[in-house]
């Protein structure tokens, strides 16, 4: 796949000019997405990688053009396990939804950043050392193993606040106890520290998330490199991935706790790539001490198509056996569904709204029919 430098800049460009379009359109004046909001822009971003999946068919060939469907496929699937990390990121620092579309847009352009880094190396090391797959290929397994232990078990979900890097900032610099609006930075207005410039909540929060999705990547970008070794698909399925992550996050945010079976689809999916790399890496092995340095030919090559197939039926199948074990879990009768949310004030009470955003109350002053099930 030949892949113009050009090519390179106007895409770049053209993904730039998504997110300051986002920015403006969308974050720069705070307010809470409304769920029909959040679900065309969702839908906006993924005809949009449609469309350009069908320039990369187009230009490039049908078989560039399912690598990177499978890809992106895969991609948002990820993408979805990133969401209740960001929920508990959410919650843990108690921001406003009002303020969260911010912090959400800014810690993601730093992931991509960081991911772009990530995947030039990946490529320069691959063309160097093509049995770096070996090691992609133990890295997801073993990653597929945990997730799966870790929901068999019901590990807890690690405290944002508990990660070093953010007690580190904590201490390196000073943090507001409160939010000042959307404000990164804000100077103190009382005390001895009257006047000094510090950062505010939402600042370490922003951190948490930017660390948080460049971690995710030390999975998602090997898994990418699984189903193709074209750096310049690679990227790009990171980023319509991740440029509609933001809308995607207020459209299923009430719905994650349902996905009861998604990690072990996860789980299975990211096995399977790993499957796929050990493939690869074995029928194009040059390691002295298997097989004495020859290709294994006999070992098969999963095709990007049969990875397509695989990797959407483990989605549809993890959907439906959640919706199912759903069902099959409420008590006998008509149960009504609240569609309230919760929330936080800039002083950090739990409070509960409705689909329009309006204010209901503090959530322990609320009955139980009003909070959010």
């Amino acid at each position: 796949m030949n892949v113009p430098l050009w090519v390179w800049l106007v895409t770049g460009a053209v993904i730039l000019a998504f997110f300051i379009f986002d920015f403006y359109s969308h974050v720069r004046s705070p307010h809470e997405p409304t769920l029909k909001e959040s679900g065309l822009w969702t839908l906006f971003y993924i005809a949009v990688a449609v469309v350009f999946g069908g320039v990369v068919w187009a230009v490039w060939g049908h078989e560039h053009g399912i690598q990177f469907f499978t890809g992106y496929v895969t991609e948002q699937a990820l993408s979805v396990d990133n969401l209740f990390v960001f929920a508990l990121i959410m919650g843990s620092f108690k921001i406003p939804r009002k303020y969260q579309q911010k912090v959400l847009l800014i810690g993601i352009i730093i992931a991509l950043v960081f991911r772009l880094v990530f995947i030039l190396l990946g490529a320069a090391v691959i063309a160097a050392w093509s049995d770096i797959f070996y090691l992609f290929a133990i890295f997801l397994l073993y990653t597929a193993i945990k997730l799966v232990i870790d929901e068999i078990r019901d590990a807890p979900e690690t405290n944002p606040n508990d990660m070093a890097i953010i007690k580190l900032v904590r201490k390196a610099v000073d943090v507001t106890p409160q939010y000042h609006g959307d404000k990164l930075t804000h100077r103190m207005d009382d005390g001895s520290k009257k006047g000094k410039f510090a950062f505010t909540p939402l600042f370490v929060a922003l951190v948490s998330i930017g660390l948080i999705d460049v971690m995710f990547a030390f999975d998602s970008i090997p898994a990418i490199y699984g189903i193709t070794s074209e750096a310049f698909l690679v990227f790009t399925t990171n980023a319509f991935a991740l440029m509609g992550l933001r809308q995607m996050y207020f459209l299923i945010d009430g719905l994650l706790d349902r996905l009861v079976y998604l990690p072990y689809g996860l789980g299975i999916i990211l096995g399977f790539i790993g499957v796929k790399l050990l493939f690869h890496a074995l029928h194009e092995n040059n390691l002295p001490f298997i097989n004495g340095g020859d290709n294994i030919e006999s070992v098969p090559e999963i095709s990007t198509i049969g990875s397509l197939v695989v990797i959407v039926g483990v989605l549809v199948i993890t959907v439906l056996a959640s919706v199912i074990k759903n069902m099959r879990d409420k008590p006998q009768g008509v149960v009504a569904v609240s569609h309230n949310h919760y929330d936080w004030d800039e002083e950090g009470n739990k409070i509960v709204r409705n689909t329009r955003g309006d204010y209901l109350g503090r959530a322990e002053d609320l009955s139980k029919e009003d909070l959010p099930n």
